[in-house]
């Protein structure tokens, strides 16, 4: 299994039915693929809709229906299209249950850099400042480490996000849990020791005395 399946399943299991969920461009996209057998979620997306889901396999895209990122996408039966406005409405007035959003730093706070990288360009900030701030649940999906850096640090050097501690963050090696007492390693991915978390992290984890594997999604 390739570590961005693995994250994408463990953040499956954190899905509840009846939830308005939003997900990020990229590897959150994946949480879909993973949802356990009669499960009913509804999945938003910051452009205009609720009710998308994955296009089907071998299914011809209507090119008028994409998620926020541009691609492609399919919609249940009772999904509903709106303007920008009533969807960053949603977002803003607290209407969103859970995001799920990728990272590219998050630190000892909890506080998630994950719009820009100075010097490169960018299209602009999309709605992740938004989602942050007003989505109930925030969830980063993400990896542990880009070219062997760690992007679980100390003090973010990139960007903030937001100044609202995220609620989750899982990676191919952890599952962490960011609190007011500082970042909780909740569990390590099957087959990875405590030591190689605090390996591939920068930041201080704090570590129970007993610290369970990864559940994923069948």
């Amino acid at each position: 299994m390739d570590e961005k399946t693995l994250i994408a399943k463990r953040v499956a299991l954190e899905l509840k039915s009846g939830d308005l969920v939003n997900l990020g461009i990229g590897l959150p996209t994946m949480v879909a693929n993973f949802l356990s057998p009669g499960l009913e979620v509804m999945f938003q997306s910051e452009n205009g809709i609720i009710g998308m889901q994955t296009l089907p396999h071998g299914q011809v895209p209507f090119m008028e229906l994409s998620d926020a990122g541009g691609q492609p996408i399919g919609a249940v039966a009772g999904a509903a299209a709106f303007d920008s406005a009533m969807s960053f409405g949603l977002i803003r007035g607290g209407h969103l249950d859970l995001t799920v959003l990728g990272g590219l730093q998050v630190d000892e706070l909890g506080l998630l850099a994950n719009w820009m990288v100075p010097g490169k360009m960018v299209p602009g900030m999309g709605g992740a400042m938004d989602l942050v701030s007003g989505a109930k649940r925030v969830i980063v999906a993400m990896t542990h480490t880009a070219k062997g850096a760690p992007k679980i640090v100390r003090h973010c050097t990139l960007p903030l996000t937001a100044l609202r501690r995220v609620d989750l963050v899982v990676t191919e090696l952890a599952t962490i849990e960011p609190t007011g007492r500082g970042l909780v390693l909740r569990e390590t991915a099957p087959g990875v020791s405590v030591e190689q978390v605090l390996a591939a992290t920068e930041a201080e984890l704090i570590v129970p005395a007993s610290v369970p594997t990864m559940p994923i999604a069948a």
